[in-house]
């Protein structure tokens, strides 16, 4: 039982992981798109395809959070303690991103639809790489029950490479998506704008997967010999292949069902490689699933809320989603942007 709970959290990371990550991908591009008149297509176009979906994008998050505090207390409590500094800053980050977001587009004054555009793109960068850097911190066994906060512990080379490389991988889904939205609305100057952007951070994610390559053979030993071995180098195979497909897709300007299903799935095989590598720790080599697994009955709940969660929830994350994709829920952000109401573009 305790096993199939730890899938679950893994599973319910890898879609916070697309789902979220696409958005902050869709943040990093806006902080990157230019002053008032040059930007203001794009970051329309980021805000109608972020609208409907970033709330229900960061439900996967708080589903994390609960999995691990009620199935795997030992973890939760040890993650939080020696890794409070870059989560307590990825909170900050998530709250500042989603005050930016939603005070941006009703404000009027210029000046200040500025300071919380400025708010939303810079915590969609840093709230990613915090998390990345979390994340690093317990894949290279620097976190362990008992044990208290440091600073190394989330600021050692693969700390750093994981942040890195988490913001590349949702910069590279944002643009994806954004291509793709782009396209339902018939604009092909920004289907172009997002699909050159898309590939040029699948370069720069390939260059830094090979980095890691080297970095974790002596600061992540266990996780590195299991990604470079068995089922998780097959993963790790399958989401370079991914990649590939996206990139060949993107260049032949194919449909966007199939592009974006390349994309996710090359983010997905990876997240699930790195369950995989860590089998069967919970924080390498400290705490193992068994050994941090909270009581049976709870477990059983937590696979029954799931169970549940699915059958109730997901239809309609489905619908959801397909609506917006189809840009049947707002009205086309390309013909009615943002202006303040001196009719200023932002």
């Amino acid at each position: 039982m305790a096993d199939l709970v730890a899938w679950v959290l893994v599973l319910a990371v890898l879609a916070y992981a697309c789902g979220g990550g696409a958005d902050y991908g869709a943040g990093f591009w806006d902080l990157l798109a230019g002053g008032a008149r040059r930007g203001r297509r794009p970051r329309a176009l980021i805000d109608h395809s972020m609208g409907p979906v970033w709330e229900v994008n960061n439900v996967w998050l708080i589903f994390v959070l609960v999995v691990m505090w009620t199935g795997f207390p030992a973890m939760f409590q040890a993650v939080f303690t020696v890794l409070w500094a870059p989560l307590t800053l990825a909170a900050a980050g998530l709250v500042l991103r989603g005050a930016g977001f939603a005070f941006r587009k009703p404000t009027r004054r210029l000046a200040e639809r500025r300071v919380y555009g400025a708010a939303f793109a810079i915590a969609s960068v840093l709230t990613p790489y915090f998390l990345g850097a979390a994340v690093g911190g317990v894949a290279s066994g620097r976190v362990a029950p008992g044990g208290s906060a440091s600073v190394s512990a989330w600021t050692n080379p693969t700390s750093v490479l994981a942040g890195l490389m988490t913001v590349a991988a949702a910069a590279f889904l944002g643009a994806v998506f954004l291509s793709g939205d782009a396209r339902t609305y018939g604009d092909p100057d920004l289907v172009g704008y997002f699909r050159r952007r898309a590939l040029g951070t699948l370069v720069a994610l390939a260059a830094l997967a090979g980095v890691g390559i080297v970095l974790t053979r002596d600061d992540a030993p266990y996780v590195h010999e299991r990604l470079t071995g068995g089922w998780g180098l097959v993963l790790v195979a399958a989401a370079a292949l991914c990649a590939l497909a996206a990139a060949w897709l993107l260049v032949r300007d194919a449909p966007t069902l199939p592009t974006r299903a390349a994309a996710v799935g090359s983010v997905g095989a990876v997240v699930v490689a790195w369950g995989l590598a860590q089998r069967p720790y919970l924080l390498p080599t400290s705490l193992t699933v068994a050994e941090g697994a909270g009581a049976e009955a709870t477990m059983g709940w937590l696979v029954v809320v799931s169970l549940v969660s699915v059958v109730l929830v997901g239809p309609a994350l489905v619908l959801l989603y397909r609506l917006d994709s189809q840009g049947e829920l707002l009205p086309d952000p390309l013909l009615s942007g943002p202006e303040d109401s001196s009719g200023t573009e932002r």
